[in-house]
Order: structure tokens, then C-alpha cells, then sequence
């Protein structure tokens, strides 16, 4: 990266709403955005990362210092298209070095338009975010980058909260679609699409399952109209509580004796299908090297997150459902900070983790839950035969 004084072109600022303000040079687009501003501590990963649709509505900082070095490519986006509000890194990469590479990171940032900042101290930035929390920030670029600094304090201060805000619409599928199973066959399970990743169905594909991806305005006429094995509900962006429909609509499911399963946001709502209520985490976990316990056989596992959320459930004990769902326990904890990272259902098919067992890029520790998944659908089934 070029250390002469930026143009105005290519002046930027970060400006996050406790009025801390982080000057740089622009990266990707110009312009100005917003968002909540959040750290992801992984290493590599930065092309599944920004196009991990969890990642909408928030600005994310690379803790790691050097990006884009491989470029992007074809075969590792988890969806079509980029979905952080902004984006910000140290020492972007001014070369690509990968053969896999179709482009630059940067060329992929300005195709999508989003709006991000280099040349900033990073470290600074993550400690800011550690000791007082993920908060509300904008990119102000081009002509942005030089409005007034109260100017730009005032319009991040204007912008949305993520508390409260329902982002499951912005990235869900609008028409539903099937992937077939590529192993032998277990039947139809309904994948809920409130920003599911493309390594998702991939698994789900590979376990015998045809993946019928549902819209999340899907109702439960819609589910149980496919006939399927199983549901499933994927992760994605925004605040569980905001998402009541969601919740009646799993409610429905787990009445209808249908085994399932959730990932991320999809645990968060069981959870609260469940009876329990869910909270907003000081800045979340987001990264590739959590460390999380499974509570029944006291293995550690290397898992990959991004939450800003979490489940609100008594650990150590099986407790009764609040909702009548039955026996309920928590199955995964995070030895970091022990935050609820899995629930049981005991008296009913269903289970879920709040981490990404099919973590692209990241470690694989996890993977066995989607034969865990596979293996709780056989088995139902033929109970039910």
C-alpha cells in the first residue's frame, strides 16, 4: 500500500458514534455507509466472510492486517453477492497471488458498491470495539470523507441499531428451489432461507437430503407441503427477537413431530420457540478459532462464529421447555466467555449449535452435526415406519 498522503479522492474516515474517528484511504467504492461495527479475527476466509449474508448491516473490521492477497474467486462465495455494509482493513494486498483468482478483492468491493477504508490501525480499532462494545459506525469516502466531522457523527448516530431490526427479508431467496441429494437419498428436508450459506446446502446435499430452500416468508402449509423428513433453519443477520413470525412458524414445525435442526439464527430461534429468551452480546463472537465445549462428552472443539446474539438458557441442568416442549439442556458451551452455544431437545427431534459446523474457511471439528442430523431423521423415520 501507497504511504503518501491520501488525495481527496482517496481520503477516508471511520467515524463510530461514541465519536472515536479513524482516518485512512479509500477501498472499494466511494461514497458513505453505515452500519454495525463489528471485528472478525480470522485469518483467511475474508471472500466467504463479506459474502456471508449474517454480515448484513454491519461494518466489518479485519483483525488480521493483510487482505486480499489470494483475491476472489468462483468456487468460494457463500452467496452471489457481497453483503457487509462496509468493510475495513489495514494493508490491503496490492497484488493477487493464486491461480484459483478470477479478481482483485478490491475490484470485488467496488462491483458490489461497498463502500470501505484501508490504512487504519485496525488493532486500535478491534480494542475500541473489545472494551466498549460493537456500536452503530460509518464510512465516509470521496466527497463523504470530507464533511464536516460533527456532520458525519450526527448521520451515524441517525442510523438503525441492530437491536430490534428484522434483516431476515434483505437476504432471504424471494422463490424457493431445490437441490437434489447427491448421496443416497434420505427425502426432502425444508431449509427456512433467512440467509443461509451456499456450504450449508452443499452438506445438507451430501448427507441425502433434497434441499428445498423455502423463502422466509414461507408458513407452515408451505413447509409441510413439500412432505419432508426433516426442517431445517439457517443462520443469518439481525436481532431473534425481532422475529416472532419465525418463532410461530418453528413452533409449528416441532408440534408436527418434524426432526430439526438450526444453525447460528436458527438455534437463537429454537431457542426461543423453546420458551427462552435471547440477549444482545457486549461485541459478539465473529472469528474462526472459538474454542466450545461439548457438555456430553467434554470435547473441545475449534469452531467458526459470527453472532452478535445468544440464547438465554440455564447450563448444567435439564430444565422443562417454558413453551411445553418438554426436556430441554444446553449441549454446547463457549470456554471463553460461557455463552450458550447448542441446545438438546430431549423429548422431541430437535437440536441446533450457534457456531458454523460447515465453516468455510475454518476448522471442520464440527462437521459430524450433519451426520448427526442425517442419523436423527433415519432414525425417526424408521420409528415412525
Amino acid at each position: 500500500m501507497s504511504e503518501r498522503p491520501p488525495t481527496v479522492d482517496s481520503r477516508a474516515v471511520l467515524v463510530l458514534e461514541d465519536g472515536t474517528a479513524y482516518t485512512g484511504v479509500a477501498y472499494g467504492a466511494r461514497g458513505r455507509t453505515l452500519g454495525e461495527v463489528v471485528f472478525a479475527t480470522g485469518m483467511t476466509g475474508y471472500q466467504e466472510t463479506i459474502t456471508d449474508p449474517s454480515y448484513a448491516g454491519q461494518i466489518v473490521v479485519q483483525t488480521a492486517p493483510h487482505i486480499g492477497n489470494t483475491g476472489v474467486n468462483k468456487e468460494d462465495p457463500e452467496s452471489s453477492q457481497v453483503w457487509v455494509s462496509g468493510y475495513v482493513v489495514r494493508d490491503p494486498s496490492r497484488i493477487v497471488s493464486n491461480h484459483r483468482a478470477t479478481g482483485s478483492l478490491d475490484d470485488q468491493l467496488l462491483r458490489d458498491g461497498i463502500v470501505g477504508i484501508s490504512g487504519i490501525d485496525t488493532r486500535a480499532v478491534t480494542r475500541r470495539l473489545r472494551d466498549a462494545g460493537s456500536m452503530r459506525g460509518g464510512v465516509f469516502s470521496g466527497a463523504d470523507a470530507e464533511l464536516d466531522r460533527d456532520e458525519q457523527l450526527a448521520i451515524v448516530r441517525a442510523g438503525a441499531a441492530m437491536a430490534g431490526r428484522n434483516l431476515s427479508a434483505e437476504v432471504s431467496t424471494i422463490d424457493g428451489y431445490v437441490i437434489p441429494a447427491t448421496s443416497e437419498r434420505v427425502g426432502p428436508v425444508a431449509v427456512l432461507d433467512l440467509g443461509v450459506k451456499t456450504s450449508t446446502l452443499n452438506y445438507l446435499a451430501a448427507r441425502g437430503f433434497d434441499v428445498h430452500v423455502l423463502p422466509q416468508s414461507a408458513t407452515i402449509e408451505d413447509v409441510l407441503a413439500i412432505n419432508p423428513v426433516a426442517a431445517f433453519f439457517s443462520n443469518g443477520p439481525g436481532d431473534p427477537g425481532a422475529s416472532d413470525r419465525h418463532v410461530e412458524l418453528l413452533q409449528g414445525i416441532l408440534r408436527a413431530d418434524l426432526p430439526f435442526f438450526g444453525i447460528c439464527f436458527g438455534n437463537q430461534l429454537l431457542g426461543r420457540a423453546l420458551g427462552f429468551s435471547t440477549y444482545k452480546l457486549p461485541f459478539g463472537h465473529r472469528g474462526i478459532n472459538q474454542p466450545v465445549v461439548d457438555v456430553a462428552t467434554g470435547r473441545t472443539e475449534i469452531t467458526s462464529h459470527n453472532h452478535g446474539f445468544a440464547v438465554d438458557a440455564p447450563i448444567g441442568v435439564v430444565t422443562e421447555s417454558p413453551a411445553g416442549f418438554g426436556r430441554v439442556e444446553v449441549s454446547h458451551v463457549n470456554l471463553n466467555d460461557n455463552v450458550v452455544e447448542g441446545l438438546n431437545a430431549l423429548d422431541i427431534p430437535a437440536f441446533s449449535v450457534q457456531y458454523h459446523p460447515e465453516a468455510a474457511a475454518g476448522p471442520h471439528d464440527a462437521n459430524y452435526l450433519f451426520d448427526r442430523f442425517r442419523d436423527l431423521v433415519v432414525t425417526h423415520k424408521g420409528s415412525h415406519a
